[in-house]
């Protein structure tokens, strides 16, 4: 199969053709802090950029790339870290470009736990390491998993799933969790998506803090591009996109708060200058080539010359749970 750039890839990156055209001109310094299976290092390196810093908290990302990163030589940097981080593996950056969630290869690989639709171990560890989702079902209250699933999931069934994975600890297999929650809810209907969905979504976000790990990124780019230099986000879920867009929204100098009632934040020197109005997702013809696409948004900011904000600048519009709880 090939990819909207050119490249021969089984693992299509979602919305590149839009992304590229939103960035461009792409040159200089680029930093891709979702590696993983390298379609978008690959299109920014294609479209023009001097050198990609790659990160990826995942071993098997460059595992997986050996066969083909040589040929970049020097211009691919192949880093394992967290997004959180990337200021710290450059700075100075023309461009960085962030594809959220769970990534193809991992959820087509059912010993790696993400997947409800395989069975496999209960893991969902990006980085195969650290407590995994069956520490996390078998270890947490009531109380606690109702959070997480209500919280990253938006399951409005979560006390009722919360109680039923109690009753039936331990639980070490994605299909027998799977069962467990898809018996508290309707059968769904032809083309819905399958009773686990959000609640797989929600177990996999806490174990790897995926919107501390974004909160923390979003204000690390800040930090690490350039004056006029571009950051692109793609999200796969409207909690994601929200605080992504509440991010740019502050930045670019008001946005509304979570709570409505308080004050809209403004910020004195503008820090973002957004290049997509709207949030835009996938055309008729790359949801025929790939249907992963669905769900997917895109937004893009440039980075204005003033001050990076403080490391919270990024958390308006995060779900709050309590520390114990992650």
């Amino acid at each position: 199969m090939t990819d909207v750039s050119g490249v021969v890839d089984p693992h299509i990156p979602v919305l590149l053709r839009p992304l590229l055209a939103a960035v461009a001109p792409v040159a200089g310094d680029w930093l891709d802090g979702t590696f993983g299976a390298g379609g978008y290092t690959r299109g920014l390196l294609a479209a023009g950029a001097a050198r990609v810093i790659a990160v990826d908290r995942d071993p098997l990302a460059f595992a997986m790339a050996r066969g083909w990163a040589a040929d970049f030589g020097p211009r691919l940097v192949m880093q394992q870290g967290v997004f959180s981080q990337l200021d710290r593996y450059g700075d100075a950056l023309d461009g960085v470009v962030l594809d959220l969630g769970v990534s193809s290869m991992q959820l087509d690989q059912a010993e790696r736990g993400f997947s409800f639709m395989k069975d496999g171990p209960l893991d969902m560890r990006m980085s195969q390491s650290g407590p995994s989702a069956a520490d996390l079902v078998n270890a947490a209250s009531e109380a606690e998993l109702a959070d997480i699933l209500y919280h990253y999931g938006e399951e409005r069934a979560a006390r009722r799933i919360a109680r039923a994975i109690i009753a039936a600890r331990p639980l070490t297999r994605t299909l027998e969790l799977a069962a467990v929650i898809a018996a508290c809810l309707p059968r769904p209907k032809p083309g819905q998506s399958h009773p686990a969905t959000r609640s797989f979504q929600a177990i996999r976000i806490a174990v790897n803090d995926e919107y501390g790990e974004l909160v923390a990124g979003l204000a690390a780019a800040e930090r690490a591009l350039k004056p006029g230099g571009a950051l692109a986000v793609v999200t796969f879920h409207s909690v994601e996109d929200r605080i992504v867009k509440r991010f740019f929204q502050a930045g670019a100098g008001g946005a509304g708060n979570a709570n409505r009632y308080a004050p809209a934040t403004i910020t004195e020197a503008p820090t973002w200058t957004p290049v997509t109005k709207k949030a835009i997702g996938a055309d008729a013809a790359e949801l025929a080539l790939n249907p992963r696409a669905r769900s997917a948004m895109l937004r893009v900011a440039r980075r204005t010359d003033a001050p990076a904000r403080g490391p919270d600048a990024a958390a308006l519009g995060a779900p709050q749970i309590p520390e114990r709880r992650r």
